[in-house]
């Protein structure tokens, strides 16, 4: 394979999901149930920022925490990977001082129950096999002896990306054959692809908001087609690749919201965001990505203002809404992953309440 993936924008189809204008009737509001307490932590121990969360076969629940945390701000170990089972009663840590935790991002299982891990702080990705071992490593933090050691700048332009390192990598997926596909995250703005054996196949993608460019690649998912999609943050949009980096289409949120909303932190978002702006804090601008499992997929999507979670068909068609920015069980501070094992069972890690809640949706 060509060590740079090939875009191909030609066949480009554009979406506008659940415009304000375009779609009628309004979209619906999705009833849900909420438990906010699922998740029992031993005395002692305690979520920070919860970043990550998914499910194995066996429906036991791995939180990815930014807890733990030692040191000063930047080269702590805020990073903690915590199991609990089907009740949410606590069975281990994985990965206690693990050399690669830094600042945890996101945490996804395969379809073999490894566990992989990406960290935003140390730039790596790790797979844990069921048992707890790790079993492969990409990328490599900054050595801790060099005196150049110090957060990762974000020059304009951008530095050329480097085979086989990330800059702050954010999340990965996996096709039929165990291919890899990582985003690669708040500075390369790029998506890596990496085989089953753990050989470095190329990328695409750069910096940009151009069709299959990429601003903030936050979250990645594939579809039973293993069609790849991305929640490209920073551009407010969700752009869907096949598996050799060809762009297939994009899709952009537009759902209308009370305006008087209030963010979960933070002053309400002047809108709309100035062009070439990154539009993180836009209604719409997708943080996660959950694709749920066959035969009939639907894809879940969360945003950080107003704080709902959008539940939409694969080709971009807004099915409902959920949710609000807030502190009580059922509101959300700033989802940053969403587990998705049926189309009516959700697990959101939040970051600003420090917790996983598991939502059973009545639609």
């Amino acid at each position: 394979m060509n060590r740079t993936l090939a875009i191909t924008a030609a066949a480009i189809l554009t979406l506008t999901a659940g415009g304000a204008r375009a779609q009628t009737p309004a979209v619906p509001q999705i009833a849900f149930e909420a438990d906010a307490r699922l998740l029992k932590l031993p005395a002692n121990l305690y979520f920070g920022e919860v970043s990550g969360v998914t499910l194995n076969s066996k429906g036991h629940i791995f939180a990815f925490s930014r807890g733990n945390t030692q040191g000063p701000a930047y080269a702590a170990a805020a990073a903690q990977l915590l199991e609990f089972d089907t009740n949410g009663d606590f069975i281990r840590e994985i990965g206690h001082g693990l050399y690669a935790w830094s600042f945890a991002h996101a945490v996804k299982v395969d379809a073999q129950d490894n566990i992989w891990v990406t960290d935003k702080g140390s730039d790596q990705v790790v797979r844990f096999d069921p048992e707890g071992h790790v079993t492969m490593v990409f990328g490599r933090k900054q050595e801790a002896s060099d005196e150049s050691t110090e957060p990762l700048k974000h020059p304009k332009p951008p530095l050329p990306p480097v085979d086989g390192l990330f800059r702050q990598v954010t999340d990965i997926t996996w096709d039929r054959a165990g291919n890899g596909y990582i985003s690669d995250g708040y500075i390369n703005s790029r998506i890596a692809k990496v085989s089953k054996d753990g050989e470095w196949l190329g990328s695409w993608g750069e910096p940009g908001d151009g069709p299959g460019q990429l601003n903030t690649p936050h979250s990645i998912a594939s579809d039973a087609q293993y069609n790849i999609y991305v929640a490209d943050r920073g551009n407010r949009r969700i752009q869907v690749f096949d598996t050799t980096g060809k762009l297939l289409r994009q899709i952009t949120i537009d759902v209308p919201y009370d305006p008087a909303s209030k963010p979960a932190i933070g002053n309400r978002p002047s809108l709309p965001i100035p062009a070439g702006t990154p539009q993180t804090m836009a209604p719409g601008s997708p943080w996660t990505v959950c694709i749920t499992p066959g035969p009939n997929q639907v894809l879940y999507v969360s945003d950080a203002f107003p704080g709902r979670i959008y539940k939409m068909s694969l080709d971009g068609k807004v099915l409902g809404v959920l949710g609000k920015s807030g502190k009580q069980p059922g509101q959300f501070g700033w989802i940053h992953e969403i587990a998705c094992p049926s189309e009516n069972v959700l697990y959101v890690a939040e970051l600003l309440n420090w917790r996983v809640q598991k939502l059973l949706l009545k639609p």
